[in-house]
């Protein structure tokens, strides 16, 4: 692989789909799926982020589009996939399905797996279920979905963001603060939007007010948009409520299944959202992997040491 010094480490410009269309994956989940960059190029595909947070047309700008077949999707209930904050049948399990439904029906025979923070899990989990499809890995911002890694964004941030922790549990009345998770949840899963849209609100404008390393009205901003925060709130608490459907230390446990796969690891030192020692936690049960970690970074792939390194990792993956 070439030195990353001399790769390229900006955003592409943007690139409009070649291709877009609805897969319907069990008569009620319907799924947004779309590609972009060459239609003979090396295939990658990006797991957004969340759970239920939805994919942008940004997140096609990580790849060069006259090199790469880039495939974007949103996962059950996020994004444009239908019906939009669904929960039923909506489990880690049936997300990883759903992804190789995605290739079968792309007629892709394997391709490179790109996913940050909760599309950091789903690769993990669906690379150590299909490994054979997984001609690499790209993971940004690790998540184990561990008990622990959901005590702290619930309650642990506070000791680094207490305002927007104080706005995140003030939201609710003080007799429910002792258990954040369920009195969000029957506020988000409650049929009246005026109750379930502010909850969403307060939920994913603290997710986004906690991403960078310095304060971001633009992702704030983003995460507050009502299609982006119920998505996101609803689908995140369901996952955290059942632990995202995995046994903890799973996606550790199965590492050992992963020997053999190029995989490359972007970590922002000052990432509070997914603490660094996840990273550190998988490196030392991966080490086959190379392990970068951005000294100057937050949480969100658009930090400028996070964008410049997972660009770089997929110029480099251009010699698979």
């Amino acid at each position: 692989m070439p030195d990353v010094s001399t790769s390229r480490s900006d955003l592409y410009p943007p690139v409009e789909p070649f291709a877009a269309g609805m897969l319907d994956l069990d008569g009620r989940h319907s799924m947004y799926w779309e590609q972009s960059g060459n239609p003979k190029g090396a295939p990658v595909v990006f797991l957004h982020g969340g759970p239920g947070a939805g994919s942008t047309p940004a997140h096609r700008r990580f790849f060069d589009p006259s090199h790469y077949r880039i495939v974007i999707f949103d996962q059950r209930g996020a994004g444009r996939s239908r019906p939009h904050g669904d929960l039923v049948d909506n489990t880690t399990p049936h997300l990883i399905e759903d992804i190789e439904r995605l290739r079968r029906h792309l007629g892709i025979d394997s391709w490179l797996v790109f996913g940050g923070s909760w599309g950091s899990t789903l690769a993990l989990a669906y690379a150590e279920t299909h490994a054979a499809r997984c001609r690499a890995l790209v993971l940004r911002g690790i998540f184990l979905c561990r008990k622990v890694e959901i005590d702290w964004f619930l309650y642990g941030l506070r000791h680094v963001f207490p305002e927007a922790w104080r706005a995140f549990a003030g939201f609710l009345p003080e007799s429910e603060r002792g258990d954040l998770l369920e009195a969000y949840f029957r506020r988000l899963t409650h049929p009246d939007p005026g109750i379930h849209m502010p909850a969403a609100r307060a939920w994913s404008t603290y997710e986004g007010a906690c991403s960078t390393l310095l304060p971001s009205p633009e992702t704030v901003s983003a995460f507050a948009e009502d299609r982006m925060a119920l998505g996101l709130a609803r689908i995140e608490a369901h996952y955290f409520r059942h632990n995202s459907f995995l046994e903890d230390d799973q996606l550790l446990r199965g590492a050992r299944k992963l020997a053999g796969i190029p995989a490359t690891i972007v970590q922002g030192r000052y990432d509070m959202v997914c603490p660094i020692v996840s990273a550190d936690d998988l490196v030392r049960a991966w080490p086959e992997a190379t392990y970068m970690v951005v000294p100057d970074a937050g949480h969100s792939a658009m930090e400028p040491g996070i964008r410049a390194a997972l660009v770089a990792a997929m110029e480099r993956y251009k010699t698979l």
